[in-house]
């Protein structure tokens, strides 16, 4: 791995560690904010309680060293939150503000995941 791309990779990942425990901790905690918008999009409010779950679970997997297959299994989470969380609010009809959030940790998650070093993936064999 080169060093612009360790670079890239740990930038990407720093920030969307950042961003997934910012706004898992406030799912968490039940900000107004989170519950007015869970409402706007229709969902129910225990979700918030387990996509902030989720969210730190998941910055945790993708931090540790070893165990690529449950790094795998936060990336791919990442990228069901966020890519259900921009379906949602197209579905609502909000506005290009609210699609912001979303996107920019859906770009980090992709960012992140495809510039991990060889250590943080999953070996496969194949069979010649």
């Amino acid at each position: 791995m080169t060093k612009r791309n360790k670079i890239i990779y740990w930038v990407a990942t720093v920030w969307l560690a950042l961003g997934m425990t910012s706004t898992g901790i406030v799912q968490l905690i039940g900000m107004e904010e989170e519950i007015e918008m869970m409402e706007h999009l229709g969902y129910p409010l225990y979700f918030l309680l387990i996509i902030g779950v989720w969210k730190l679970l998941g910055v945790v997997a993708i931090l540790i060293p070893k165990f690529p297959v449950l790094k795998e299994w936060a990336y791919a989470g990442f990228v069901f939150t966020m890519t259900g969380a921009l379906v949602s609010h197209l579905a609502v009809g909000d506005g290009a503000a609210d699609f912001f959030g979303p996107s920019l940790l859906l770009a980090l998650t992709l960012i992140s995941w495809y510039f991990r070093p060889a250590s943080r993936k999953v070996i496969t064999t194949q069979n010649q």
